[in-house]
């Protein structure tokens, strides 16, 4: 509240300029251990500014997890690209990296990850798959503030990453997102297209065609404030999922988040699976648990399973048979870092009740 009275006492309220624009741009680039941090008005377009700043366009194709928010997906449609579909691990329900080189055709110009409800991708099988057909690899790390890959940051794995600050992300300015690179050309170039592409010398003389992406000094005063706060947010997300972890042990019936060796997740969202013998029974298991005051949210729903691009020819619903398993059975469960631990065995002792009486 302080930082963002100041920023309304100086008169810095708007995006195009401001010391804690250029703080939290800073601040955060550092955090995920990147050189450049360029902040956008959301996580989506961040993205779309990502896929810009690395020239994808009409004619090229982006290969995206297809577990995933469809801004991913929109964000490459905005491009004119067409996005290919990747189907996921059945325990991380990420990317699954050996699905890819099938799906590379000459038009390929970048693979698309997604870090899902916080939990890296195994990133070195995308890299090497990356590096060998000369491809660009963009993270979307919107649910993945300071998680690990083997010890390394999201969001400073691959050429460029996207960040989103929605209000129920780990770090949030209510609404704005953050592209963060180590590569100078890419910043530069998205910096450029996230202000209109202004000219230098003759401001109105534009240099391309760009975009209006710009966070304002008000938000990213909060984001400033936020920041000095992350690790203890992270710290409360993972002690939310260790004591659901150990509410839910043996559930039977219940796929709860793994965590491989390889990662730190940050458990954005606690997110369930229902295998047999409840597959199919997740709407009648919801419902009983909203009659107790429980609330949930069913998971996303897959690229290949979206009408409007089933529509279009681009994709079929049968293409990627793990994804629509995880879509169609799979439900977060509460997962506010402010979640007491009377709170949590409250709710994993009305789930266990639900499931023996569904």
């Amino acid at each position: 509240m302080r930082y963002v009275a100041d920023a309304l006492k100086v008169g810095d309220v708007s995006g195009t300029g401001g010391e804690y624009l250029e703080r939290f741009e800073a601040g955060f680039a550092s955090y995920c251990s990147c050189r450049h941090g360029v902040t956008t008005s959301s996580g989506t377009s961040a993205l779309h500014l990502a896929l810009a700043a690395l020239g994808i366009g009409p004619g090229d194709e982006v290969l995206v997890s297809t577990f995933t928010n469809m801004a991913t997906f929109f964000a490459a449609v905005y491009t004119g690209a067409r996005p290919v579909p990747i189907d996921i691990e059945s325990d991380t329900w990420n990317l699954d990296p050996r699905q890819i080189e099938s799906k590379i055709t000459s038009r390929t110009r970048a693979i698309l990850v997604v870090h899902i409800y916080g939990h890296p991708v195994d990133m070195d099988p995308v890299l090497e798959v990356a590096r060998r057909h000369h491809l660009a690899v963009i993270e979307d790390a919107a649910e993945a503030h300071g998680a690990l890959y083997k010890g390394r940051k999201a969001g400073s794995l691959g050429d460029i990453a996207c960040f989103s600050f929605y209000a129920n992300k780990i770090l949030t300015t209510g609404e704005g997102g953050m592209v963060t690179t180590s590569r100078d050309d890419l910043a530069a170039r998205a910096r450029l297209l996230r202000g209109l592409a202004y000219g230098k010398q003759q401001r109105f003389m534009h240099r391309d065609v760009g975009f209006n992406y710009r966070l304002t000094n008000l938000q990213a005063a909060l984001g400033c404030a936020q920041l000095q706060k992350i690790d203890s947010v992270i710290a409360a997300k993972r002690r939310v999922a260790s004591l659901y972890d150990q509410g839910l042990a043996s559930t039977p019936g219940l796929q709860c988040p793994v965590e491989k060796p390889y990662a730190r997740s940050v458990y954005w969202m606690y997110h369930v699976v229902l295998g047999e013998p409840l597959r199919g029974r997740r709407e009648k298991l919801l419902g009983w648990l909203a009659q107790r005051g429980i609330e949930t949210r069913e998971a996303f729903i897959p690229y290949n399973m979206q009408q409007i691009f089933i529509d279009r020819g681009w994709t079929r619903k049968e293409e990627c048979p793990v994804a629509n398993e995880v879509a169609q059975n799979g439900f977060y469960l509460p997962s506010s870092p402010r979640l007491s631990e009377e709170d949590i065995h409250s709710i994993t002792a009305a789930l266990r009740e639900a499931i023996s009486n569904i």
